[in-house]
């Protein structure tokens, strides 16, 4: 499976909504570069599928901006939360393994507070990083067989 990343999100606080950036330096072991959410745990990266987003919007008639469910990589093209764990995937140079599918949205969540929903806890994946390198948007991902 071949997809495309749309935006690279980061937040330098817990609790806040990511911002979209121009190029993200994704660190092994650690996560993405000034993100908050980056350290030596299993949740390094999060990563959601475009195309949930797009559902949602059209189910609530609401716009979401990049990065407003708290995830670092918005991918098209690939169906992300059909995906077993332990699956690789693969950007440039950057190597990232599937942990978890799916978290309990946090208290506070906007968008939950605004519709009474937040797709992450069914649509989210969350990846560690095996091999680093910079990533952006427009950029190619793999699923690796």
């Amino acid at each position: 499976m071949i997809g495309k990343i749309l935006a690279v999100c980061i937040s330098e606080q817990k609790g806040t909504l990511k911002t979209a950036v121009d190029k993200g330096l994704m660190i092994k072991d650690f996560g993405l570069e000034h993100d908050a959410h980056a350290g030596k745990w299993h949740r390094q990266i999060s990563l959601l599928a475009v195309e949930a987003v797009r559902a949602f919007e059209e189910k609530y008639n609401f716009k979401v901006p990049a990065g407003a469910f708290g995830e670092n990589l918005l991918v098209e093209g690939i169906d992300l939360k059909n995906l077993p764990i332990g699956t690789r995937l693969k950007v440039n140079d950057i190597l990232l393994e599937i942990t978890q599918i799916g978290k309990k949205c946090h208290l506070g969540c906007n968008i939950q507070k605004q519709t009474g929903e937040c797709i992450m806890p069914n649509e989210g994946v969350f990846a560690i990083v095996l091999n680093g390198g910079e990533i952006k948007a427009q950029d190619t991902i793999f699923v690796e067989a």
